[in-house]
Parts: structure tokens; C-alpha cells; sequence
């Protein structure tokens, strides 16, 4: 029966076959099950195959459906659950595809790539861009945490991406999961529903529809004034790629600050490359640049507050700030302290789904890892300093 892969870091041979042996005798009779929850929600009943994570004391459910949908189903809101003897299987490629065609309005084609399907209204040839834009990256991130000892897992479910032709179209199937805050995101993933969704980003599918449309799509998107949104779409990717290899899990105590440094780390577009991703690790200006500025005025309790809880990230009056601090310290960690970071990230890889950690628990699990704030603060600093 399949068993949910889970992320591991490289040990030595003998060791690694003794825990896999005694995780094999522990997993071998507890294999997820099936389940079928109906919940009952705006007046209809709904139906969800798929297998519940979390069973609160309440009745209340944590349902990860066989398309990869997270449903979070309260007590009040729960018909029925059965449990079936069939082991649970996501959805195949095909299956996939005609479950999310059924959502989307009409118009909708599907570009399959290795890892991706892609969803499109728009010119094939953009989405064909699109799929080779992900793929890259897919294939950058995976090269680059095998070279760090990292193992990641394969994904579950097939990696969904919807591309809508304008921004209009792309706005009006957003609002009802963004509301107000879709006016000002020009892509996104969704930590729910596990996809990518995005518009058109050469302003109009013509672009895209004349001859040459490949290089005509490369040149519209290499422009300086496009790099910050191509950024956008690689960071909600690498968010994507994260949390289906492993990294995080899904609605799980992952602190902003790594997962979004992470997905920070990896977001400079590189579209000269046909090989590999191959700024991954370098410089992000942009970030670099906002970090510099928040020097000025940054007060001596900053990394704590990072650290501690989201709070920052979710202000937007000091949005800006932590998104470049976090990806300072991600970038000052992985050079620095390597294998302390290695670690870090195995731990936030177990943890599960609605647990939610303490800032004293947070901080406690930091320091555990990279010893005193004081000290590793310091040396932040200075490494930062000589960064150019």
C-alpha cells in the first residue's frame, strides 16, 4: 500500500536502512485508509473522498481530498463519515484533469508537462512558456537540495497551474478566495486548494499567438520592468514545489519567515537559462536593497520578532521589511551555517497539520538549532554588511 514519502536528510547507508526498516514495521499497519465525509455548508451537501489528517475533540475534520484540496469541516457542519478498506490514492494526471476543467468556466485547455498540468485560456504557446518557466525551476530547486544532503520526496498530486488570458477573467474567479486583496496580487498558491493561479503576464494573448511567439514572449518578459513580476510567479511557485517535495506541510506551524525565505531565495528570474535555474543562491537585489534601508532604522529586538510569530509579515506597514529580512537570514544561514539549517528544516518538515507552536516554543526550537539570538545576531549583521 502506497505511504506518504517524507523528506529526509542523508545519513549513512547503515543507518538510514535501519530507520527505514523499523518505519516500515511502524507504517506497514496504520497505511491511510480512504474515507468519505459528507458535510453539509451553504445550504447543499458535499461530498469529499479523501483522508482526514486531524479529528478534533469537537468532531470537527481536517480532510485532504484526492485532488489535494484541504477541507476543514466543523462539527456542525459534518453529515456523515465513513472509512472505506481501499487505500487512498490521489487523483491521476486524467482524473485530475477533468476534476479541475469541471471547476473552471469554459474555454479551458490543458497543457501536461513532467511534472505540471497547466490550465490555460490563453495561447497555447504561453503556456507552453509557462510549463518550461516551472519546469526549470522545478528542476533548479530539486538539483540544488540534493547538493545540500537534502532528499526531498516526490509530489502526491499532480501540480496544478490556472492561467486566465486577462487579468479581468483572472480577478473575477479569485474573489470569492482572495476578496479585496486579488486587485493587488498578480498570482498566487493557494495553501488550500494546492494551485497555482496566474494571468497572462505579457499584457495582452496576442503577444503570444504571433509567429515567433516563444522569443516574443522571452522578450516582453526580460524586460526590466517585468522582472519583479516574473519574480512573483517563481516565488508562489517555489512555494508550490516546497510544499508538495516535503519541505513544509500544508497548514502546519511553518514560521513565515522560513517558508517565505525560502520561496524569496529562489525567485530571481533567470530567463537566458535553458539548462538550470541557475541564480539560485545569488543575490536578490531588491531584497538586498530594502534590507539595506531597514538597517537604518532596524531595533535590536528584529530578530526575535522574526523569529516568534507571523505578525510582521501580515502588517503591512512592515510587510516590505520582513520579507527582506527574512530573506537575509536565510541567505546569511544556508552560506553559513549549512548544516544547523539542514536540520532546522527537517524539523519544521515533521511537524503536523493544526499545531500550533508558542513564540517561547518557537524561539526555544531556534536557539536549539543555532545557539544565543545575541550572538548569531551579530554575526548576521556583519555577514550582511559585506554583501554586495
Amino acid at each position: 500500500m502506497p505511504q506518504r514519502k517524507r523528506l529526509r536528510v542523508r545519513k549513512p547507508l547503515l543507518f538510514r536502512l535501519v530507520i527505514l526498516f523499523l518505519a516500515f514495521l511502524a507504517l506497514s499497519s496504520v497505511a491511510d485508509a480512504m474515507d468519505r465525509v459528507v458535510l453539509r455548508r451553504d445550504g447543499r451537501e458535499i461530498v469529499v473522498d479523501g483522508r482526514v489528517l486531524v479529528e478534533a475533540q469537537d468532531g470537527g475534520l481536517l480532510v485532504e481530498a484526492h485532488d489535494g484540496v484541504l477541507w476543514t469541516v466543523g462539527p456542525e457542519e459534518k453529515v456523515r463519515h465513513t472509512t472505506d478498506t481501499r487505500p487512498f490514492e490521489p487523483l491521476s494526471c486524467e482524473e485530475m484533469t477533468r476534476s479541475v476543467l469541471a471547476e473552471l468556466p469554459e474555454g479551458f485547455e490543458v497543457h501536461e508537462t513532467s511534472n505540471y498540468l497547466i490550465f490555460h485560456n490563453t495561447s497555447r504557446a504561453y503556456a507552453q512558456w509557462c510549463g518550461s518557466l516551472f519546469e526549470r525551476l522545478f528542476m533548479g530547486f530539486s538539483n540544488y537540495w540534493s547538493r545540500k544532503g537534502v532528499e526531498l520526496s516526490e509530489p502526491e498530486f499532480p501540480l496544478v497551474a490556472i492561467v486566465f488570458a486577462d487579468r479581468d477573467s483572472y480577478l473575477r474567479f479569485t474573489q470569492a478566495e482572495l476578496g479585496e486583496a486579488a486587485e493587488s496580487i498578480i498570482g498566487y498558491f493557494s495553501l488550500r486548494t494546492n494551485r497555482m493561479t496566474m494571468y497572462d503576464l505579457t499584457g495582452t494573448a496576442e503577444a503570444s499567438r504571433r509567429r515567433g511567439a516563444n522569443r516574443s514572449i522571452n522578450q516582453i518578459l526580460a524586460r526590466p520592468e517585468a522582472s519583479r513580476t516574473v519574480a512573483t510567479i517563481v516565488h508562489e511557485a517555489t512555494h508550490q514545489i516546497a510544499f508538495n517535495r516535503g519541505m513544509h506541510r500544508r497548514y502546519s506551524d511553518c514560521p513565515l519567515w522560513f517558508s517565505e525565505g525560502v520561496a524569496v531565495y529562489f525567485e530571481t528570474p533567470d530567463l537566458q537559462s535553458s539548462r538550470g535555474w541557475r541564480n539560485i543562491g545569488g543575490v536578490n537585489r531588491p531584497r538586498l536593497v530594502q534590507f539595506q534601508r531597514y538597517l537604518a532604522h532596524r531595533p535590536a529586538d528584529s530578530l526575535k520578532t522574526l523569529l516568534q510569530d507571523d505578525r510582521r509579515f501580515r502588517d503591512p506597514d512592515q510587510t516590505l521589511d520582513a520579507y527582506a529580512e527574512a530573506w537575509a537570514l536565510s541567505y546569511f544561514l544556508i552560506r553559513k551555517h549549512p548544516k544547523q539549517y539542514v536540520a532546522y528544516l527537517e524539523m519544521l518538515s515533521e511537524k503536523k497539520p493544526l499545531l500550533w507552536d508558542t513564540p517561547e516554543e518557537r524561539l526555544e526550537a531556534f536557539r536549539k538549532v543555532f545557539g544565543e539570538l545575541e550572538r548569531l545576531d551579530a554575526e548576521f549583521l556583519r555577514y550582511m554588511q559585506r554583501v554586495r
